[in-house]
């Protein structure tokens, strides 16, 4: 049983949050002290009504008067501080989720992160941690709450009558218990179903909003557009499928008020029969019943139920949250299956060690090597791909989309492991042979790497946070981005305001470039440097990157190149891909 509990993805996911006793403690608190001066403010506002019907002395109301307005005033004030409270610990507990996944993504093996896609990635750090913070807002602070809330008041009720306590029990359990569990099975495979739909419109839409530009030129960005308005009405249709059932376990709540009062409304008619004399004799009233707990019986059912009509909505987020959690915990199982922690234990990852950069230069070998995301289907030359890349060797990679030229600089750069064959670095120099770990030796600079909606300095301190203002003027200047930068209202602290937005397609390529230049590592991977720079302009920047006596890298740094333009009688090596090799 408790093996099972532990292997529940909610609970598991909730590890993540990194929650403390202490932080749940202090909301738990402050709810069940609002639901109880709600409860508190319904019983004594019922024996106060009817107490002054009985016209006694004010004096003999003053105390009861006072703690009536306190309760008002308690009531409202301990709801708004225990929303505070839940929600501050929300948000803090999903922000460190977050960097838990994002840990364990940088942890593990980047051939499991690379295969991710950005929808996915971004519906499941995005959304998905959302709803199992949600689980904390509007499911475990509201069961705690309906949970203390109903105790008090049946044990309050049985004061009064004993079957009056037995009824609302049931009633309670029916609207607090079983509406929330039926309401949650009947939604479960509609969440599911809409999730489904709503990744598959994130992965369109974001398709979309990414290559825009190349989908026109394919004549497929319609179809794309398409898929996205098929997916979201398919989300919408599951989310309708489900409201039939919702709607019918919400109204389980009002029905069992309507019992309860009811059945109080009977029962304190039982009760006045055994009152001797009349009711509008009150010297006359010996029986077990008084006018004021006649109030109590009739009145406390209806502050009884707000505790309970949340309760409804907690299990249909208990059940989403599990539905999110499930999703996240794959991806957080994925990486921590490729790598070295589990971020499922809350202490496991404090922080993850950089890749050291290897600071000599190193030779290439590749051996036999072919690549690609699986071994179903691998790509390169049938007998694998050969080279030996000495220290200051420079390759051009040519070929058609879809050949494996991005995938071929993955597994060069370490980011994917080779489907056969190998690829090694050694180390050249006073350490001569030494074997060095890819990861280490090259850095992959992807021709859609991200521009942060930061200053130009920030964005260029992702390659090397130690860099300093000399050298990023200097790798500027290399790339031809010196008299933009000095145009700028604030140089290099400039806002680069909505990332690549803010740049035109050839400065962003320039300033990734200017990120290798700062970076230290011996073997440089470039994917498309000169996209969307003028003809002029890429023939002349890739005659110095495939230049080895050129000092744009210098003569011990090797630069592999993926490219459509290589520029004629280009000096280095060449690599020619085409669909045919596709194994």
């Amino acid at each position: 049983m408790w093996a099972e509990l532990r292997s529940d993805p909610l609970i598991r996911a909730l590890g993540l949050l990194g929650l403390r006793a202490r932080a749940i403690v202090l909301p738990l608190i402050l709810g069940v002290a609002g639901a109880l001066s709600a409860l508190g403010l319904a019983a004594l506002s019922a024996w106060l009504i009817t107490r002054a019907w009985q016209m006694p002395p004010v004096l003999y109301l003053s105390i009861a008067i006072t703690a009536v307005r306190a309760l008002g005033i308690s009531r409202g004030l301990f709801r708004y501080l225990e929303r505070l409270a839940t929600h501050d610990l929300a948000l803090g507990a999903m922000a460190t989720a977050r960097e838990r996944v994002y840990l364990a993504l940088a942890s593990g093996s980047p051939a499991y992160s690379v295969t991710l896609r950005r929808g996915e990635l971004l519906t499941r750090t995005g959304d998905d941690i959302d709803e199992i913070g949600n689980a904390l807002i509007r499911a475990m602070i509201p069961i705690g709450v309906g949970l203390t809330t109903s105790a008090s008041a049946v044990a309050i009720m049985a004061l009064v009558s004993d079957w009056a306590a037995v009824v609302l029990a049931v009633a309670l359990i029916v609207s607090g218990v079983i509406a929330p569990w039926l309401a949650a099975r009947g939604s479960a495979r509609t969440l599911a179903d809409g999730a489904q739909a709503v990744h598959r419109s994130a992965d369109a839409t974001t398709t979309a909003l990414w290559h825009a530009s190349e989908l026109v030129v394919a004549r497929r960005r319609e179809s794309v557009l398409d898929a996205a308005r098929r997916a979201d009405a398919d989300a919408i249709v599951a989310t309708d499928r489900g409201r039939r059932i919702e709607a019918a376990a919400r109204a389980a709540t009002p029905l069992s008020l309507g019992v309860s009062l009811l059945a109080a409304c009977l029962i304190g008619i039982g009760l006045a029969g055994q009152v001797t004399g009349s009711l509008a004799d009150v010297s006359s009233v010996t029986g077990a019943l008084t006018p004021m707990l006649l109030g109590v019986l009739i009145l406390l059912p209806l502050s009884s139920f707000e505790s309970t009509a949340p309760l409804t909505e907690a299990g249909i987020q208990l059940e989403r949250s599990r539905q999110a959690a499930a999703r996240v915990m794959t991806l957080v199982d994925g990486a921590a299956g490729h790598g070295r922690a589990h971020p499922g234990e809350p202490d496991d990852i404090e922080q993850i060690d950089d890749v050291a950069v290897h600071p000599g230069p190193v030779a290439l070998d590749l051996r036999g090597m072919r690549w690609g995301w699986s071994t179903e289907q691998t790509l390169g030359p049938a007998d694998g791909l050969t080279r030996t890349l000495p220290p200051g060797s420079r390759l051009a990679v040519v070929g058609p989309s879809g050949v494996g030229k991005s995938t071929l600089l993955l597994t060069l750069s370490g980011l994917l492991t080779p489907c056969a064959g190998t690829v090694t670095a050694a180390a050249t120099g006073a350490q001569n042979g030494d074997r060095v770990e890819l990861r280490s030796a090259a850095c992959y600079f992807a021709e859609e790497a991200h521009i942060f909606s930061t200053s130009v300095r920030e964005n260029l301190r992702v390659a090397r946070g130690d860099v300093t203002d000399a050298e990023i003027d200097a790798a500027l200047t290399e790339v031809g981005l010196d008299g933009w930068v000095a145009r700028l209202p604030e140089g290099l602290d400039t806002d680069l305001t909505g990332g690549a937005e803010a740049l035109s397609g050839g400065q962003r390529r320039r300033v990734l470039l200017a990120r290798a230049l700062i970076h230290r590592a011996p073997v440089v991977l470039l994917d498309e440097p000169t996209e969307h720079l003028d003809t002029a302009d890429a023939q002349r920047l890739l005659d110095r990157l495939l230049d080895p006596t050129d000092a744009l890298f210098g003569p011990d740094r090797t630069v592999i190149v993926v490219t459509h333009q290589l520029p004629d009688g280009a000096a280095a090596d060449v690599i020619r891909l085409e669909p045919a090799v596709l194994g």
